[in-house]
């Protein structure tokens, strides 16, 4: 692991728990570092999945395909954990699917490893329980925006909220993501 990985991922989890460093230690030793080019999948519909992503460059995508269309649902910039929660957990198929949005590189944690470490040390654990109520949170975050908010809303959550989305998605993308048609998106932004 580089200097510079350390320390965003570093960063990113002691911003989360507090931790030790032979612990930090262990989960570097566990991460597997992995680079994808724009378009290749980390994570397919039907898959299982058996790891937790942490985003060191670049962005991932996660969409659901309904009647031949792609929704997107995710994007996970760098600094950040990802996975699918309901496959990781019951070992269930993926009902999502995970693709590199531009030149990504992630390193994953593998299920069975983390269990391990959290059968051993209780900071393993508490900061495995806050990783889970941090991917929860981000869910339900995504999860109100449909429930709260106009379409036009949304948009200016996002401006206020998460400005990298607007930055590095495409408009296409980006009206997926908000569930508007594209000519609705660029309408609301002439405003």
């Amino acid at each position: 692991m580089t200097d510079n990985s350390k320390t965003i991922l570093y960063k990113t989890i002691t911003e989360l728990t507090e931790i030790s460093v032979s612990s930090l230690d262990k989960l570097f030793e566990i991460a597997d570092k992995r680079q994808f080019q724009k378009g290749e999948f980390i994570l397919k519909t039907g898959q299982i999945c058996k790891t937790i992503m942490f985003v060191e460059k670049g962005y991932l995508r996660t969409f659901i395909e309904k009647d031949g269309t792609e929704i997107n649902t995710d994007f996970t910039f760098e600094g950040n954990f990802t996975t699918n929660l309901k496959s990781l957990r019951s070992a269930s198929s993926a009902d999502n699917s995970i693709q590199a949005g531009e030149i990504t590189t992630i390193y994953e944690f593998d299920k069975d490893k983390l269990l391990q470490l959290y059968n051993v040390s209780a900071e393993m654990e508490s900061f495995g329980r806050k990783l889970l109520e941090q991917l929860l949170i981000a869910q339900e975050e995504h999860s109100n925006l449909f429930k709260i908010y106009s379409p036009t809303e949304r948009y200016h959550y996002l401006q206020a909220n998460k400005p990298e989305i607007l930055q590095r998605i495409s408009l296409s993308q980006l009206s997926s993501y908000l569930g508007i048609a594209r000519e609705t998106l660029s309408r609301i932004r002439k405003k």
